[in-house]
């Protein structure tokens, strides 16, 4: 097969006319040629760290869609259904990946479950990181959430650390805002990376400090126009990445979107590209080709340099996606679930009180992290209730691996003028968190993905609407475009009962995850991320 266009060298920073030889799959030649084509031939994407669970799609369904916007490979943490299924998740997870031709580069989950602070569906100790470290699909030790138990010398942290050293293989981190003697700490145990840094400042640090910075932007945090000033230095140190993309997000784009909006702040291709096709290759070693004589045929046909916008995908020679039609064909699988809670009664998420103020989760949009925020309590009847009018609403996390009373915070800025929305996607351990304006929509909610074994819903006076999601209870069986569809009408309908979120499901999955400060709420309390202890929701 022979392929003409402009061919873009980005480790010789070269672009040229030419022609490309493939057989069997590799690049044999590369020869400066004249010809009328005038499209652009590169490296593929490569998105450094995601969650493919996050897009509600098993990695089969998300490659159809990734190459249609010509990503080639994703480095991929099974960690969000490794808290489910434990390794049986990850095997999951890589056996039906490796049905497609796309790329995925699976990590062993360092934190099953993230802290001992929440109920998960399962463990992966450092006798399982072993065992995940010995097969050769496993290329990395996926993101060290536990900087605590680093910095600390916890034993079984350093464990699974050393598990990682001893294979050769890459350690991921996960530290935001850790900064000074600690994050040296923390780099110092062998730690590589970090796509959780949020200011430039910060960026700065890892950078200079020798970690390799990841850039992300996906559904929920958006840390692209606070770190995109350090690539124009630090490209060679810098890669993109998505973490959790939703599935209507990913239908309209994925790397090729940063590195267009890098291009149009007029950063010099060659280091926009080298972060988005180059950098991730060399750091974890993966087996994707970089346009060079000899390497497998991984590449992209884009129309322009500017918009990115794919034409053609290619991986190992085959084209996967052309005209607009992924080639990538749909997989059987078996639906896997760990799903073990009763249906609740109202009274279940009652909070009796009479405190004067109480502590609210402000939740931040396009973040991760929240604030602690001190506000007058309502109550009614002896319990604490929602107030629509400040805007405080209550929340509840309902461990979904067995029955145990839920627990209950408050929350500012979701909005809601009327009735609740729930997910069973909720990070770290995806028990059921839910948010809403009365203790009778909350538990309506909550019971709606009981009754599905997993989900996403929206409740309102008159209607209930849902999604239901069979694998693992945080993934479709359905295609991209389909759940995508639903999922957008699922979004809709809670902005129009008043959340003003740019994307509501990704923030609310986000409040249950205690690693990232500073107040969130797992099945067992509200929790204060910043001195990683609970707390209480009244205040004296």
């Amino acid at each position: 097969m022979k392929l003409k266009g402009n061919i873009v060298d980005i480790l010789n920073r070269k672009i040229f006319k030419g022609e490309i030889t493939i057989e069997n799959g590799k690049i044999i030649s590369i020869e400066e040629k004249d010809c009328e084509e005038n499209y652009y031939i590169l490296p593929g994407f490569v998105d450094a760290h995601i969650h493919i669970e996050s897009s509600m799609l098993v990695p089969s369904e998300f490659a159809k869609v990734a190459v249609q916007h010509g990503t080639v490979a994703t480095v991929s943490d099974p960690h969000e259904i490794a808290n489910v299924l434990g390794v049986k998740g990850v095997e999951f997870m890589v056996e039906n990946g490796k049905q497609t031709p796309f790329k995925f580069n699976f990590g062993a989950p360092s934190c099953v479950p993230a802290t001992s602070f929440e109920s998960a569906g399962a463990v992966i100790d450092s006798d399982d990181i072993k065992t995940l470290m010995e097969y050769p699909d496993i290329k990395y030790l996926a993101e060290m959430m536990n900087y605590p138990g680093v910095i600390y010398d916890d034993e079984e942290v350093l464990k699974k650390i050393e598990w990682a050293k001893h294979y050769n293989k890459p350690i991921d981190g996960h530290a935001p805002g850790l900064r000074g003697d600690d994050l040296t700490k923390y780099i110092s145990a062998g730690i590589s990376t970090d796509h959780e840094c949020f200011t430039y400042e910060e960026g700065l640090e890892k950078l200079q400090k020798g970690m390799k910075v990841i850039i992300r932007e996906g559904s929920a945090a958006k840390n692209f126009e606070a770190l995109i000033d350090l690539l124009d230095n630090h490209y060679e140190n810098m890669m993109f990445c998505s973490d959790d993309k939703h599935p209507d997000d990913l239908l309209l784009g994925h790397i090729n979107q940063l590195c267009a909006r890098a291009v149009a702040k007029d950063i010099d291709v060659f280091k926009v590209l080298q972060v988005a096709c180059i950098n991730p290759v060399k750091h974890y070693n993966l087996d994707v080709g970089l346009l060079q004589v000899g390497d497998v045929a991984d590449m992209v046909v884009v129309e322009n340099l500017k918009a990115f916008k794919t034409l053609q995908t290619y991986i190992d020679g085959e084209l996967v996606f052309s005209n607009g039609v992924s080639k990538i064909k749909h997989i059987e699988f078996e639906n896997l679930n760990n799903f073990n809670t009763d249906k609740k009664q109202i009274s279940d998420f009652r909070f009796e009180s009479s405190a004067d103020k109480i502590r609210v989760i402000e939740c931040l949009d396009g973040e991760l992290v929240t604030n602690e925020i001190i506000a007058n309590a309502l109550i009614e009847d002896g319990n604490l209730v929602s107030n629509t009018e400040t805007d405080v609403l209550k929340m509840t996390v309902v461990n979904r691996y067995k029955n145990e009373k839920p627990s209950i915070a408050f929350i500012k800025n979701f909005g809601l003028k009327e009735g609740a929305i729930a997910s069973s996607v909720g990070h770290d351990s995806h028990n059921i968190i839910a948010v809403g304006v009365s203790d009778e929509a909350i538990c309506e909610a909550v019971n709606l993905l009981v009754e599905n074994e997993g989900g996403i819903c929206a409740v309102s006076n008159s209607e209930q609407k849902v999604i239901a999601l069979p694998v693992a209870g945080i993934m479709s069986d359905q295609n991209a475009e389909t759940i995508g569809k639903q999922y957008a009408e699922l979004d809709k309908i809670a902005k129009e009962l008043g959340s003003q979120l740019n994307a509501p499901y990704m923030s609310l999955s986000f409040m249950a995850l205690l690693v990232i400060p500073s107040l969130k709420l797992s099945d067992k309390g509200l929790f204060n991320g910043s001195l990683f202890q609970f707390t209480n929701l009244e205040v004296s």
